[in-house]
């Protein structure tokens, strides 16, 4: 049985700061589109269901979670139940590589100290030093690969390159085949939990049950 408590389920968690881009990786993955616009996510749960080689059908569920972190139980639930974590950055934002940093050493605490299968993605790999990045691929690579021993990829929402190969390492970290094409997986659902320009306190119709 996976972290997700579900038979026959597996559990993909993204995870980083706010305007990095995950939620528009998955919408390029899911629908092969992008949003120009930003808005911010409080969290988002993809469902999918696939047949891997005639063998039983799996549920895939992708949860994209807010960037603001405002609501840490929810973080701690989502990283506590889920089976392989994405933690993206941006190559034009410093800062959201030390948030990448800070989650993974959040992750292994959370999960005793042992590893855990991570990928740490990097956004917007369309950008150019001109157009603002500052981040190179082959230095956070030799951090990740060989401090971390963790998966690295970049990827760019924009464009669409390498969204399919953040999810191919991903299923490929928790023994899924990894062949696979948004196409090939029939999305059942999506539940959403957008923020709203004015939030009430803290109340129990509000929060979000994980698994």
């Amino acid at each position: 049985m996976s972290l997700s408590g579900r038979p026959n389920t597996v559990r993909l968690v993204f995870l980083g700061a706010a305007r990095v881009g995950k939620s528009a990786l998955i919408r390029r993955f899911l629908h092969d589109s992008f949003e120009h616009k930003y808005t911010r996510t409080v969290e988002e749960l993809h469902v999918l269901e696939y047949d891997p080689a005639g063998s039983g059908k799996m549920r895939l569920e992708i949860l994209d979670t807010s960037g603001s972190y405002s609501f840490p139980a929810m973080r701690e639930l989502s990283i506590r139940h889920s089976d392989a974590f994405a933690l993206v950055y941006a190559v034009d934002d410093p800062g959201s590589l030390e948030e990448v940093k800070r989650l993974r050493d959040e992750i292994l605490r959370l999960r005793g100290g042992k590893s855990a299968p991570i990928t740490v993605v990097g956004s917007k790999a369309d950008l150019k030093d001109t157009e603002g990045r500052v981040l190179l691929a082959a230095d956070v690579m030799a951090t990740v690969e060989n401090e971390w021993d963790a998966d690295f990829v970049e990827a760019s929402a924009r464009t669409g390159v390498n969204t399919v190969g953040v999810f191919r390492a991903l299923l490929q970290q928790v023994n899924l085949p990894h062949r696979v094409s948004p196409a090939a997986w029939r999305r059942r659902d999506t539940l959403p939990r957008r923020a709203v320009k004015k939030r009430p306190p803290l109340k129990k119709n509000n929060s979000c049950v994980l698994s």
